[in-house]
């Protein structure tokens, strides 16, 4: 499938070519090239470095698996029969295996090629979109990791086949340094550029000014995760003033997916709908807190994203396929860390999934029915970066003192962008066969965003940062891999504690519901119980560990910090 060659021929040709050209440097035939143009290099690394970090069990082995996998389990919107529910990942996991080597021999050497290649030949346009994806991947890296492989990584020609691991610190600053180098690289106007990236740039169709503005943006959120170690007043402050960053939906920093064709180039969170076993619960946590049930956060606020971002598979009577752990009328799932009786039962085409936002999957109209092929595009994109989450990293720089403004008016403006990006999502990228309203124009919405800041008016300082992180958990469903980053360096949103009683689902004090129809007000008793403490970072990959020399100790995750925690 084109999936399987984008990923795995092409980094393996590449290696080839690395390893045998000095040798034999014959191969003159043009029908057989000694390189990849840069061209058909760019998307493989675009679309790559999505299905690296996107959620969902894909349709092969090969485009399943992303760190949002593992991570959106960690942020508690996802609950589900894995090893993250109960924070036991290891360095073995097939979530983290895939994704390590996604980037490490199949991104990175891609990106190495396309940056040597378009500087040779003077197309600083591709050299200056891969430093920009090369640098958003190690700020990943180092995120979610900690200490990783970098200014050893991906030197085979330089004869290093065991780079060592560098310090978390040391690569922020290489990736700030990168950063700046690519947008320098796009705002060159002597280069020759004989060749311009088009088409083949599918995150922006070949728009420099938009690939500056995704790099500014990276910048700002990395000054922002370092706000807690070091003085970035200066540089959050520049870079606002400037202007240049995401400024409009249409903007954002996104990955988009294709429908279903001669190749398959969904969503892999799609194939929840046709997999033979599904595997993301929806969390009753981001349930109850949609639903308003929480007391602690939105009490009393339905979200109107609800039907967008979950699809019931059953109607609020219809019937199970068996006993449920946890059901709302037409809601049923799994709890986090569950020992109950009901928690391994098949709920195959009874529980509730991603929807139309962020699967590309169904928008949920109240007729109910089993998911399948046909239930959506799969054309939902994986967000990088948004035009909403820029709102929201300025608002929590106001909140900590380090740029001035309205905090409330940003928090406002944050809010109202969420829920045009859903409208955005849905109408230019996944394009439903079925009708789907528009939301951001409702009154649903307005009475929504109106009854938080209601809340928030009221709530203390610290309060009033736990209201702009919710939010920002909210919008980001789909994509974790800053929502994790956000939950470590904030502590917030408040998470579904096992060990904890009273944080339950319902909140501090309201008891979890059954919600069955047939028993209305049936309460079951949670029966929840936590093995290990939170992950403060993923565990490394453990061939890794096993195959290179130079690599550490595998870490204890619940106590291994990435550089910019306190």
């Amino acid at each position: 499938m084109k999936h399987t060659f984008k990923f795995y021929l092409i980094p393996a040709l590449l290696l080839m070519i690395v390893s045998c050209k000095k040798t034999l440097d014959i191969n003159t035939d043009p029908n057989n090239p000694s390189a990849v143009p840069v061209s058909l290099l760019l998307p493989t690394v675009e679309r790559g470095l999505g299905d690296a970090l996107t959620t969902g069990p894909g349709n092969t082995s090969a485009d399943g698996g992303g760190l949002s996998q593992i991570l959106e389990v960690y942020v508690h919107r996802f609950s589900g029969r894995v090893n993250a529910d109960q924070y036991e990942v290891t360095g073995s996991d097939f979530n983290i295996n895939l994704p390590w080597n996604r980037v490490y021999y199949s991104e990175l050497n891609n990106l190495e090629a396309i940056i040597a290649s378009a500087t040779a030949d003077g197309n600083l346009k591709y050299a200056g979109i891969a430093k920009i994806i090369k640098a958003y991947t190690f700020s990943v890296m180092v995120d979610v990791f900690g200490n990783v492989p970098f200014s050893e990584a991906n030197k085979l020609r330089s004869g290093i086949t065991y780079p060592k691991f560098d310090d978390g610190d040391d690569v922020y600053a290489a990736v700030l340094t990168l950063l700046d180098q690519g947008i320098a690289d796009l705002e060159n106007t002597t280069a020759p550029n004989p060749l311009n990236p088009g088409s083949d740039d599918v995150i922006y169709n070949g728009n420099a000014g938009k690939w500056v503005k995704a790099a500014k943006s990276i910048k700002l959120k990395l000054y922002t995760q370092l706000r807690l170690v070091q003085n970035v007043t200066a540089e959050v402050n520049a870079l606002i003033t400037e202007g240049d960053l995401i400024s409009t939906t249409d903007e954002s920093f996104m990955m988009p997916y294709g429908p279903n064709g001669a190749t398959d180039d969904r969503n892999p969170a799609f194939f929840d709908y046709i997999a033979g076993q599904r595997t993301n619960n929806i969390s009753p946590w981001f349930y109850e807190i949609l639903k308003g049930y929480n007391v602690n956060i939105n009490a009393g606020l339905t979200d109107p994203r609800l039907p967008y971002y979950f699809y019931n598979q059953l109607k609020p009577t219809g019937t199970a396929d068996g006993a449920t752990e946890y059901r709302d009328g037409a809601f049923v799932s799994i709890y986090f860390g569950s020992v109950g009786p009901d928690k391994d039962r098949s709920q195959q085409n009874s529980m509730t999934i991603a929807g139309i936002y962020p699967a590309g999957g169904k928008y949920d109209d109240g007729t109910a029915g089993r998911g399948s092929a046909a239930s959506g595009t799969g054309a939902a994109p994986y967000r990088f970066i948004t035009y909403a989450d820029i709102l929201y990293l300025k608002a929590e720089l106001i909140h900590a003192g380090l740029v001035t403004g309205d905090e409330r008016a940003t928090l406002q403006a944050a809010m109202r962008e969420s829920f045009r990006q859903v409208d955005h999502v849905v109408k230019n990228f996944v394009k439903p066969t079925q009708p789907v309203p528009t939301l951001a124009t409702t009154t649903a919405v307005t009475n929504y965003i109106n009854g938080v800041l209601t809340q928030y008016d009221a709530a203390s300082a610290n309060k009033k940062l736990e209201y702009i992180m919710t939010q920002k958990w909210i919008s980001s469903f789909g994509s974790a891999v800053d929502a994790y980053s956000d939950y470590r360096r904030t502590g917030y949103p408040i998470l579904f504690d096992p060990n904890n009683p009273a944080m339950a689902p319902g909140g501090l004090v309201q008891p979890p519901i059954n919600g069955n129809p047939a028993l209305p007000g049936a309460q079951k008793p949670v029966q929840v119980q936590l093995v290990k403490t939170y992950p403060l970072s993923l565990p490394w990959d453990q061939v890794e560990l096993e195959t290179n020399p130079n690599a550490p100790g595998q870490k204890n995750p619940s106590s291994f910090k990435v550089f910019w925690m306190q």
